[in-house]
């Protein structure tokens, strides 16, 4: 499932009001939560359509988007377990900053949880940023992946260039 929801008609829930609005049904994340996913060791990688929606029927909009708003900071709380040593910040990017209901969720688990605009990062824009940024270190041939930062056993360039 991609772009507009079949059940609300909206690309996402514009400031958390669905989700502000439901209860989270915790079953229901705990059934999610059950995902062979979680249990692969990473690097790992996810798409946007890997888990159905198949366990949300019979809930309400707004009781989907709490549950749902509920799995998202779950599903960030089991990723950190692979840190080498837990996070002292958390800086969110993307839409979800926007998303008092996440934004909530996550600081109940990570307390100091702020959008990065408070490092003066424009978050619209990040990643946009980033692919420029690995765009450029790819044409000079560059490391784009770093044991240090991604676990690769060396440094490895990516991406090719072509002229159409």
């Amino acid at each position: 499932m991609s772009g507009r929801s079949k059940t609300t008609g909206l690309d996402c829930d514009f400031d958390g009001k669905l989700a502000l609005a439901g209860k989270v049904n915790q079953k229901v994340v705990d059934a999610l939560l059950q995902n062979a996913y979680f249990a692969k060791i990473p690097p790992k990688s996810l798409d946007r359509n890997y888990f159905s929606y198949e366990l949300l029927n019979g809930l309400s909009k707004e009781d989907g988007a709490a549950t749902l708003t509920e799995f998202v900071a779950a599903s960030v709380e089991k990723g950190a377990q692979y840190f080498p040593k837990p996070a002292k910040q958390w800086f969110v990017s993307g839409g979800g900053r926007h998303n008092p209901a996440l934004m909530s969720a996550l600081q109940k688990r990570f307390l100091q949880v702020y959008p990065v605009e408070s490092l003066g990062w424009v978050g619209d824009a990040l990643e946009a940023q980033a692919f420029g940024f690995l765009a450029v270190r790819s044409l000079k041939g560059l490391a784009l992946s770093l044991p240090t930062t991604t676990g690769a056993i060396r440094a490895v360039t990516g991406g090719a260039y072509y002229r159409a």
